[in-house]
Order: C-alpha cells, then sequence, then structure tokens
C-alpha cells in the first residue's frame, strides 16, 4: 500500500508520515514546492532510517498513492482538491481539513456545506472513496515514534470499503480505528479539534486526544459509549 499525504510538510501530514513509515508504509509526501517535499522526505528519513519515503510535487503524489490524504488548512482546500481531482480517479482519499475560527482556534467556522469533508464531496468524482479521519490526533505526537498514541482514530465516511481501508492504515499504526458512522459525522469531527486545541490551552497539555471507553470491538459499537480523554 502506498499513501501519499497531500500537505505533507505541516504537522498533521509530516506526522502521519513518520508514523506510517515506521510501521512500514511506503509514503510520499506531497508539496507545492518540490525543495520542501524534499526536505520533508529528509525528515522522515532522519527520524525512521530506512524508510520507503519521497518527496513530490503534489500531482505527482496524488498520482502515486492508493489512498490519499489531503491534510492542507482550510483555506486552500478547495483549490487543492479541484487541482487534483483529475489525479484522483477511483482512489481512497482521506480529507483531514478542519475550519477553525482564525480569531478563536477553539471554535469551528465550517464552510457552508457544513463541514470541510462535506465540501470535499462535491469536489470529488463521485467514484472517489471518501474518508474524513484524523482530525483529533496530534501531529507532533505522530511524529514521535517513541511515544504510543493513546487516542482514538476516530473516522466517518459512506464507503464501507473506503473506512475498511483507513482502519487498516491506522492499525498498522497502532492506533485503534473507530468507525463513528457516515460522512455527515464530520461535522462533530471537524469541531472537535477546536474543543481539544481549548483543552490543550486550559491544561497546559501538548496532546490531548479523544478515547472512547466501553468499546471492546470498535467495528460493534455498543448502545451507549463513554467519552475518555487523553494527553500529556
Amino acid at each position: 500500500m502506498r499513501v501519499a499525504i497531500v500537505g505533507g510538510t505541516g504537522a498533521l501530514g509530516l506526522g502521519l508520515a513518520v508514523r506510517l513509515a515506521r510501521a512500514g508504509v511506503e509514503v510520499v509526501i506531497g508539496s507545492r514546492s518540490d525543495a520542501r517535499a524534499r526536505e520533508a522526505e529528509h525528515q522522515v528519513l532522519r527520524a525512521v532510517p530506512g524508510a520507503l519515503a519521497r518527496g513530490a510535487i503534489w500531482d505527482r503524489a496524488a498520482d502515486a498513492g492508493e489512498v490519499v490524504v489531503i491534510a492542507v488548512p482550510a483555506a486552500a482546500q478547495e483549490a487543492t482538491i479541484r487541482f487534483l481531482a483529475p489525479h484522483l480517479q477511483g482512489k481512497v482519499v482521506v480529507d483531514a481539513t478542519v475550519s477553525l475560527d482564525p480569531s478563536d482556534p477553539t471554535s469551528a467556522a465550517p464552510p457552508p456545506e457544513g463541514s470541510c469533508a462535506l465540501r470535499a464531496r462535491t469536489l470529488l468524482p463521485p467514484e472517489v472513496g471518501l474518508v474524513a479521519a484524523f482530525h483529533t490526533l496530534s501531529g507532533r505526537l505522530l511524529a514521535d515514534v517513541d511515544r504510543p498514541v493513546t487516542a482514538d482514530a476516530l473516522l466517518c465516511g459512506d464507503d464501507p470499503e473506503a473506512k475498511e481501508t483507513v482502519a487498516g492504515l491506522c492499525e498498522r499504526m497502532g492506533i485503534r480505528p473507530v468507525d463513528v458512522g457516515p460522512l455527515a459525522k464530520s461535522v462533530v469531527l471537524e469541531a472537535l479539534t477546536g474543543i481539544l486545541i481549548g483543552l490543550n490551552r486550559r491544561y497546559r497539555r501538548r496532546h490531548v486526544g479523544v478515547r472512547f471507553t466501553g468499546l471492546s470491538d470498535p467495528s460493534s459499537p455498543p448502545p451507549l459509549a463513554a467519552w475518555g480523554i487523553s494527553g500529556r
């Protein structure tokens, strides 16, 4: 499996690249700048010597990936997806974009569609398997491969096979995937990011995450589950 990360030079994208590379997954780190892509490649290789990792311009990265993660700022999401759409035919796309209020990053500022993932659905070819995921994971924690990730990876989407693919990648990284439902639930997932930023500030933490309790098998959720908070 080859995973391309568009926006792979940002904190989340680079963290995912490092953690995936550590799990033995081949990664292509995409950036608008070839120089920045190559620098990110070197960062991954320093963290994981011998990793199957390389940097590339966005469209070449998207061409190379079987799974393509979109981890760009919300302001760049629409233009990025419009540009890459021809390169995403038949692929699994993971949207990790979050739109936050510039004046208060603890609050969501969703686009008219309701969430960045729902906006992505309107921009992508219909045969693309779209999954919203990774919003609530700390990029810096992901990049610290000597530390376990105790938070869950919450994901949602309308394509069961695409969700299964993304869940498998989470498991390879040692992160428990939790399927929270259809793509419409991305409204909640994206809003959680702002809440976690607020918790990090309030409790002077850096890697606060979300973990569900009461789930022995995330694929068969019980009627009720309680929120759990993890982080240091």
